[in-house]
């Protein structure tokens, strides 16, 4: 796979100690952004064909920001021109921790009770399908997260309750990459990681429907 993404390196991840919400955006904007750009591009045929539809490309604009500066920033594939917020959807981004590579169903989609139905009906199935090393959050402001191999059926059937009940409840899962590792990898085998993630989050993605 060859393309124009050379991979992030530190100076990416350091834009989220820039301080202060005009000078962060600018260097996000300036350093980051276009490699969210890239990577949209290059995976948007890829991801197209994983879900059965077209997937179109969103890149954070953290446009509602008006005082603190974003603490991550991302790119989201949807099946939706116009946005990604209200549907399932997959993300590749970065805190200035880590990178993560995840499955997305956020506070505005309506198809969180979908989801909790199906997880629910398939529980085993899914917790012996995803890698132990994958993580859970319901919180995307959040970058810490659960251990998929820590999460017992309690937890799994809180995470299912609060889906169903709560409005603004959400779910997250995939991958988190360390940046001491993620700046070792070059453009070609970070997306070939996040492709081989994309595939093994599919299933969850098609019980959102």
């Amino acid at each position: 796979m060859t393309t124009a993404f050379t991979g992030f390196n530190d100076q990416d991840f350091d834009v989220f100690s820039v301080p202060g919400l005009e000078a962060r955006m600018e260097a996000l904007i300036e350093r980051v952004r276009p490699k969210l750009e890239l990577i949209g591009a290059e995976l948007a045929p890829l991801v197209s064909a994983l879900a059965g539809e077209d997937m179109y490309v969103h890149v954070a604009k953290h446009a509602r920001r008006k005082v603190n500066p974003p603490i991550d920033t991302w790119v989201a594939w949807a099946a939706n021109k116009r946005g990604y917020k209200a549907l399932p959807h997959f993300e590749v981004g970065l805190f200035g921790t880590h990178l993560f590579v995840i499955f997305a169903i956020i506070y505005e989609s309506p198809n969180k009770a979908v989801f909790a139905a199906n997880l629910e009906t398939k529980l085993k199935k899914t917790i012996k399908a995803l890698p132990d090393h994958f993580y859970w959050s319901m919180d995307h402001m959040n970058p810490e997260g659960t251990l998929h191999q820590a999460m017992s059926q309690g937890d799994f059937e809180k995470l299912i309750h609060k889906l169903k009940e709560v409005k603004k409840a959400e779910v997250m899962c995939g991958l988190r990459i360390p940046r001491e590792e993620a700046v070792k990898l070059s453009g070609d085998k970070l997306l070939e990681k996040v492709q081989e993630t994309f595939e093994t989050l599919l299933p969850l993605y098609k019980m959102s429907f």
